[in-house]
């Protein structure tokens, strides 16, 4: 097995991760730990499906049936992150103003999905991720 296939999702994973918090962390002009996983700029979920697909296109070619397999994920993720996962937001948020007075209501988040830029933000990460694994570890 190539562990290039197993590094580079994993690799995206740590490096995305921290530099999230740091960019929330400056934003709120405080450290961010409850904005993790909430969103935010450079979006996850869509580096690492993205880094997989780069690594994928660069060493079996754009014709090779997993590239099309991983930019179909690549669609399904980005997609999830930036419709689904806002209208999930949204019905939060109205249902904690439905419940804001109820004392037993539990507070649900509201920050959820990504914005057109944290995606594109998560897509360039993720390539460029791709391409220093493809870099560094030549088959």
């Amino acid at each position: 097995m190539d562990l290039a296939y197993l590094l580079t999702p994993l690799l995206t994973w740590i490096t995305v991760g921290p530099i999230k918090f740091l960019i929330n962390s400056i934003k709120a002009r405080k450290w961010a730990f409850n904005l993790v996983g909430n969103g935010g700029f450079p979006s996850n979920h869509s580096a690492v499906v993205s880094s997989m697909a780069t690594l994928i296109a660069l060493r079996e070619g754009m014709g090779h049936p997993a590239f099309g397999v991983a930019v179909a994920l690549c669609f399904i993720v980005i997609i999830d992150a930036n419709s689904l996962r806002q209208h999930v937001g949204r019905q939060a948020a109205a249902i904690n103003r439905l419940a804001k007075d109820a004392t037993d209501h539990k507070w649900l988040r509201e920050r959820m999905g990504h914005t057109v830029i944290e995606i594109t933000g998560g897509l360039a990460t993720g390539i460029a991720i791709g391409h220093l694994v493809f870099a560094l570890f030549p088959r």
